[in-house]
């Protein structure tokens, strides 16, 4: 099972690092560069055993306001064409938010059993 989670980190790591260079001609690219930065080395340190429980809980708390922040008033899918290009603009934004959450409570949940932290 060690193995498994190894390469679920590996895997994530490239993922955020692919999303963190798909946000180059996004308005507010930097934001989105340091926030898939930071998902992509945490799953990098995930990957080597030496992510800190408390840090991936912090992400996914950080993670999961920022998702309810930028959720838009009216959800109206995530394609162009749908619907109002800021609310699909903000879903998916919230979309890759939620996606780190849940990345980040995998994350957590696995160090605490893995160690058999009390947290």
């Amino acid at each position: 099972m060690k193995i498994f989670f190894k390469i679920v980190g590996v895997v994530f790591a490239i993922l955020f690092a692919w999303a963190a260079y798909l946000q180059y001609n996004d308005p507010d690219a930097t934001t989105w560069y340091l926030i898939y930065g930071l998902a992509a080395l945490a799953s990098a340190l995930f990957a080597m055993n030496r992510l800190s429980v408390y840090v991936a809980i912090s992400f996914f708390f950080l993670a999961v306001i920022g998702t309810y922040t930028q959720w838009p008033e009216q959800f109206q899918g995530f394609a162009i064409g749908e619907g109002d290009i800021v609310n699909i603009e903000r879903a998916r934004e919230a979309g890759g938010l939620l996606i780190i959450a849940i990345i980040m409570l995998v994350y957590a949940l696995r160090i605490r059993f893995e160690k058999g932290l009390k947290v």
